[in-house]
């Protein structure tokens, strides 16, 4: 089964891919490109490196709701996602956060652990740090100056290997050109519940087991983020991508792998 859907949340809704045919859940939250493109008609595409998922799991990648009011905050965020599962006949489930989807998911366990039965962190942080601060406020600069190459330009320099941006960067530009969302509101939104996220006072309330997976080259978050959430977050395992950055989620060739192993435990 492949399936586009939309979920109503009060007066809006919040699109998202479904694919599997498993009695198990997993949720997959995305990270703060979900700000320029949302999941939408894209369960086919997404689907691909969940195939060791699809017999036993049905898997939901979701976008954030589409319309956020000012001042809309992570925790929200987490509300919304579990309203969202809710109102789907979703209960207790594994729960993938990437990067921002990772704030959301750990104030998802934090409010709502009944929902959330293993947790795995990826290429995130419990809370704003100097890195996350300069790298989010350079790319809200650069939406603000409607320069959208240089903002997917910089994104990927900030993600890749060295190995991967040489093989790569020549099409960052043409990626940029067919990318570029009609308005940055979406955007915007996103970004500045970034710049306000913290719960590392928080951490310690989180019951469910947790994996946290960084790479030990993250430009995007820094090196010392999983440190943080693994010293925060009691009994949590954290694995290490020698060489990876922030997009380890493409790059490592185990990470969906170690994923479904971690759910499977």
């Amino acid at each position: 089964m492949k399936k586009n859907g939309i979920v109503h949340i009060g007066d809006t809704d919040m699109y998202y891919a479904a694919f599997g045919e498993g009695e198990k859940t997993l949720i997959v939250l995305p990270g703060l490109s979900d700000g320029l493109t949302t999941v939408k008609g894209k369960a086919l595409l997404l689907a691909a490196p969940y195939k060791r998922f699809l017999r036993g799991y049905t898997v939901y990648m979701f976008s954030r709701k589409n319309k956020m009011p000012d001042g809309y905050s992570i925790a929200d965020m987490a509300d919304d996602q579990v309203k969202a599962m809710r109102n789907l006949g979703i209960g207790k489930a594994c729960v993938l956060g990437v990067s921002q989807g990772g704030m959301i998911a750990q104030y998802m366990a934090i409010r709502h652990p009944e929902m959330v039965e293993k947790l795995i962190l990826a290429v995130t942080a419990p809370g704003v740090n100097e890195t996350i601060r300069n790298v989010v406020t350079g790319w809200i600069d650069m939406a603000k100056r409607d320069d959208h190459t240089a903002l997917m330009v910089d994104t990927a320099e900030r993600m890749y290997s060295k190995k991967y941006l040489d093989r790569n960067r020549r099409l960052f530009p043409l990626v940029a050109r067919l990318t570029k969302p009609s308005s940055y509101e979406r955007f915007y939104r996103n970004a500045y519940a970034i710049l306000d996220f913290d719960a590392r006072e928080e951490l310690q309330s989180i019951t469910a087991p947790t994996l946290i997976i960084a790479g030990s080259d993250d430009k995007t978050v820094g090196n010392d983020a999983a440190l943080a959430l693994k010293q925060g977050i009691a009994g949590s395992t954290l694995y290490v991508y020698d060489g990876l950055g922030h997009g380890l989620f493409e790059e490592a060739k185990d990470f969906y792998d170690r994923v479904f192993d971690f759910c499977e435990e």
